[in-house]
């Protein structure tokens, strides 16, 4: 039976060459046969209880174990979903991709994304939490995987040069850590 991997993707159009459609076909391409990525369309409207209840109901349909990758908006909700409302299932991996901070820098200010105070000690168990950010990231700073660090002493935080948000090309240490779940 291949293993389901669950990606929710960034905010903004998700068409061929535009937002998260690269990295998710650089996914499906290299994981092979042994894997399904399921990348479901998000809502266009980016009222977060609506993305979230869209993340309720595609982890409602996953098998037992959780493969669960957030790219950008796609990763902070995910994080705000799982510290808010819980788990009844181990996450055996939770990837996050450049995902933003929300409330702390004075340009990431939204009360809807914004994780609560105490967001990191109401996660369900995850076995493995990386986050993936580039150095130079033109749209969502390193400062924010940073911040995310400092919440989650359990996460590895794998930091790139350069300045990539979208890795349409790929990221292959996602691949690598997936297979290794």
């Amino acid at each position: 039976m291949k293993k389901q991997v669950l990606f929710i993707h960034s905010a903004g159009p998700q068409g061929i060459h535009q937002g998260s459609s690269g990295l998710i076909a650089h996914l499906q391409e290299q994981l092979g046969k042994g894997y399904h990525v399921i990348s479901p369309g998000m809502p266009e409207n980016l009222d977060c209880s609506l993305w979230e209840a869209q993340i309720a109901s595609e982890i409602e349909a996953l098998d037992e174990e959780l493969l669960l990758i957030g790219h950008s908006l796609g990763g902070s909700v995910l994080l705000k979903y799982l510290s808010e409302e819980g788990c009844k299932r181990t996450v055996s991996g939770l990837f996050l991709v450049a995902a933003p901070y929300w409330g702390k820098d004075d340009d990431w200010q939204n009360g809807e994304y914004t994780l609560s105070n105490s967001f990191a000690a109401k996660l369900p168990h995850i076995s493995k939490l990386i986050l993936y950010h580039s150095r130079h990231d033109p749209v969502v700073p390193l400062a924010h995987a940073q911040y995310y660090a400092k919440q989650l002493p359990q996460a590895v935080t794998r930091a790139y040069e350069g300045d990539d948000h979208y890795f349409g090309k790929g990221l292959p240490e996602l691949v690598d850590d997936i297979k290794r779940q």
